[in-house]
């Protein structure tokens, strides 16, 4: 299962440039791109989608999978979850969004219980170690969770797809399995 299965990372809305205004041109020009890149996935057998539910990247990501999911019944989407509290603090709107796509998804993982300074990485970890492709909106940073992810999954020898969020060029990675993984 894990050959058609992707999962999901980007950056939280305070890093894009737009930052929550989804109404802007580039934020809806990278939410077409993002949902194009998923698009093709599912076209070429993907069937399996993690998304660890944070704003922006992953809840688009999500969106995208529901719409395509009305079509072929076969695409599942799996919310993986840092903790319970995962949405607690976020505005209204965007907590309403986390609830909608809960309550379509095919699946609910949550990986810790609690809150702990880890779960954010432990989730993410889950994500990597559960898919085969890591679809990725990244800016190139060094520092965050997302750079994190990117390397953790290219230890890991994932296949890479990366959309600068703001060029919204398409770069693909191949790397090589890391021998004790392989």
């Amino acid at each position: 299962m894990l050959s058609k299965s992707c999962a999901f990372t980007g950056h939280r809305p305070c890093k894009f440039p737009w930052k929550y205004d989804e109404t802007d041109s580039r934020c809806v020009a990278l939410k077409t791109v993002l949902a194009e890149q998923i698009a093709a996935l599912a076209d070429a057998g993907v069937t399996q989608y993690l998304s660890g539910m944070a704003e922006a990247v992953d809840s688009w990501s999500a969106l995208a999978i529901l719409a395509l999911r009305e079509k072929n019944p076969a695409i599942k989407l799996h919310c993986i979850l840092p903790c319970k509290t995962q949405a607690d603090k976020w505005t209204a709107s965007s907590q309403e969004l986390y609830r909608y796509i809960l309550d379509q998804a095919d699946s609910i993982v949550y990986v810790n219980r609690e809150y702990h300074r880890n779960c954010m990485l432990e989730r993410n970890r889950f994500l990597v170690e559960h898919a085969a492709i890591l679809l990725a909106v990244y800016n190139g940073e060094w520092r965050g969770g997302t750079a994190a992810t990117m390397r953790y999954a290219q230890k890991m020898g994932r296949e890479i797809i990366v959309i600068d969020p703001i060029t919204r060029l398409v770069s693909h990675k191949e790397t090589a399995p890391h021998p004790a993984h392989s």
